[in-house]
């Protein structure tokens, strides 16, 4: 992805350092995945197992531009109750707060990660902050399907749960700041939209807008036209709020939506061979997605033009094949040249 310099005018070291493709292979099937946000962690990312046991793995891995080669550090390595649904690094660019993970599968937990120089021998490089149970009155909780780290306050996650809620966590607190019934049936993905704005998907196939100040109504921003077509994932673009983007569950297109337009999709991308599972706004533009899918490809689109009607509709500006299904995709906010895609047991960071 991205344009190869001329071999000519290069020698081997210099190309290796400007490779456009970095792999690492996990011991385990990878599923949940995130990039680290901080300015001084570079190409670091959380990668998490998919196993089908109540023990599962966390590794935090990290390239090492000088040899090409991401390593992962033994010390960040631990243990995680199921397999995560999503992991996000604190959304602090400047470093001014810990270093936090937090990851969802049966509850929300954040970890605290020390440097391997500043934590003791004896301690452990990663330790559980914070478990964040939102039904008080019984140790069972619908598991955590997604959450959304609120970038403009990140004291706030929201996470979506199939018992059809949405919860807002103050996690400085610790409490529960907000819970509300936000769909008909099981939420599948959340995403912020600013400080106190966020949107959720779910099986009942609609994607709806809350705000906390007005926690009594929701605004249904799109329905799938089909009945019982659940909606799986959300992606809101940070650059330009007013667009989103949602993935119906095994179609192998994505809906890109207009808020100000409720009910009418602004354009549908449709050139993927087989079902969508990921999407990802670019963080430095407004205009450009990554979509990745069960076709093994991630493509990016350049939606400048979606206003107007494209003759046989709109293709990518660029295509990756990976080597199987991509189940995972990530745009790098810190790194904005990077996406990162994990398929099978492989993590791949891309330049774009």
């Amino acid at each position: 992805m991205g344009t190869s310099s001329d071999p000519t005018q290069d020698t081997s070291d210099e190309q290796q350092k400007r490779s456009e493709i970095y792999t690492y292979e996990a011991p385990w099937h990878i599923y949940a995945m995130n990039w680290s946000v901080r300015r001084d962690k570079k190409y670091r990312l959380a990668i998490a197992s998919l196993l089908e046991q109540y023990p599962n793995r966390v590794e935090i891995v990290q390239l090492d531009d000088t040899t090409g080669e991401i390593k992962s550090d033994p010390n960040l390595s631990f243990e995680h109750p199921y397999p995560p649904t999503k992991s996000i690094f604190i959304p602090d660019k400047d470093c001014q707060r810990p270093d936090l993970l937090a990851t969802s599968s049966d509850f929300l937990r954040i970890w605290r990660i020390s440097d391997s120089d500043e934590s003791a021998s004896d301690s452990r490089a990663v330790e559980l902050k914070t478990l964040l149970n939102g039904n008080k009155n019984s140790e069972y909780c619908g598991p955590i399907t997604s959450f959304d780290w609120n970038e403009a306050e990140p004291r706030r996650i929201g996470t979506s749960s199939i018992d059809t809620t949405c919860t807002i966590w103050d996690i400085e607190k610790e409490t529960v700041d907000t819970q509300l019934i936000a769909h008909d049936k099981e939420v599948y993905d959340i995403a912020w939209g600013g400080v106190g704005v966020f949107a959720s998907v779910s099986a009942d196939g609609s994607v709806r807008v809350f705000d906390l100040r007005d926690k009594e109504h929701s605004t249904i921003i799109y329905e799938s036209s089909e009945p019982d077509t659940p909606l799986v994932r959300l992606g809101w673009n940070k650059q330009d709020p007013r667009y989103m983007a949602t993935i119906i569950m095994d179609s192998a297109k994505v809906v890109v939506l207009d808020i100000r337009f409720p009910t009418l999709p602004v354009v549908e991308l449709q050139r993927h061979q087989a079902s969508v599972n990921a999407i990802a706004w670019a963080p430095h533009s407004s205009c450009h997605i990554c979509t990745a899918g069960d076709d093994s490809q991630a493509l990016i689109w350049d939606l400048s033009s979606m206003g107007q009607p494209v003759e046989g509709g709109l293709d990518p500006i660029l295509a990756y094949t990976a080597g199987a299904e991509i189940e995972q995709l990530q745009w790098s906010s810190s790194q904005p040249d990077w996406v990162a895609i994990a398929f099978s047991t492989k993590l791949q960071i891309l330049r774009v």
